[in-house]
């Protein structure tokens, strides 16, 4: 029987056409071995069939990565497949219109929450565009998940992947509820004492089971800090398939064989798995119902 997941918290969505050329010269970087080639709605609901809810957004990286998908995108894919799908807006802060955009995301196309990729949009965290993003998502009860850490794209600045730049937005919007993606690799132990100190820091293990030596090295910091509480499991579909990464969490003492190293807990791999973001991230508005 393949193993299960409750939720799938990182998973992107687009089309065909909008993926540019800087995509298929970049994507060899990404990660050892093949990436899905598809990511519309139609693959997205056949690819989260082992998990139970998926919280899908779209990318607007096109002068970094390539990827230049739309809010209408995901909301078009949560009307199809509303039993599975939570969408989430993206937000660009370089736009004009951005706070507009955001607005129409959450009041007219109904998405629950925001992504945003600093190190791809060339905006740190601290920047005051983010001001009025930061002040809409608190009023509304709405929560950011942010790429953490470094990427393969060639023009994207290495340090505002940085998780230390989490934690003074965190402290100025105590009722924001941030969640760094990917652990912040590779700055995971920032990532890890920044959401041990922040109450509403959380964080998620997509893209990880492929560097298997850093990823075990992850888990054992999140349970010697315990915080394991606060990690939620996630893919980044087309990055990851979700059952290749519900099978790297599961196995990744197999590398330990014959040593005296410290594993990774059943406990740890079975509350990753079944981590419920959504009680944590919405207070008393659950989009689930």
């Amino acid at each position: 029987m393949t193993a299960r997941a409750y939720c799938d918290c990182h998973v992107n969505i687009w089309n065909d056409e909008d993926v540019l050329p800087l995509y298929e010269t970049q994507i060899a970087r990404v990660r050892p071995g093949a990436m899905a080639p598809k990511s519309d709605a139609d693959t997205l609901h056949a690819e989260m069939a082992h998990v139970e809810k998926a919280i899908i957004f779209a990318l607007n990286y096109a002068d970094s990565s390539g990827i230049e998908s739309s809010d209408e995108t995901t909301a078009a894919a949560v009307a199809k497949y509303p039993e599975k799908f939570v969408g989430f807006a993206y937000v660009d802060p370089r736009r004009p219109d951005c706070m507009d955009r955001l607005v129409h995301a959450v009041e007219d196309l109904k998405l629950k929450g925001v992504k945003f990729g600093p190190i791809y949009n060339g905006v740190s965290l601290s920047d005051p565009r983010l001001v009025p993003v930061y002040e809409y998502l608190q009023k509304n009860n709405l929560p950011l998940t942010m790429h953490m850490g470094t990427t393969y794209a060639r023009n994207a600045p290495i340090d505002m992947g940085r998780p230390l730049h989490v934690e003074p937005i965190a402290q100025k919007y105590p009722d924001l509820v941030m969640v760094m993606a990917h652990m912040g690799h590779p700055w995971y132990e920032e990532c890890i004492v920044v959401s041990r100190k922040q109450p509403n820091v959380f964080c998620e293990i997509s893209a990880l089971f492929y560097r298997p030596w850093q990823y075990y090295n992850i888990l054992i910091a999140a349970q010697e800090y315990r915080i394991t509480d606060k990690i939620f499991f996630g893919s980044d579909f087309p990055a990851a398939r979700v059952d290749e990464s519900v099978d790297g969490l599961l196995s990744i003492n197999d590398q330990l064989e014959g040593t005296r190293l410290p594993r990774v807990s059943e406990e740890t791999m079975q509350r990753i798995l079944w981590s419920d973001p959504f009680k944590h991230w919405w207070k008393g508005d659950n989009p689930l119902g």
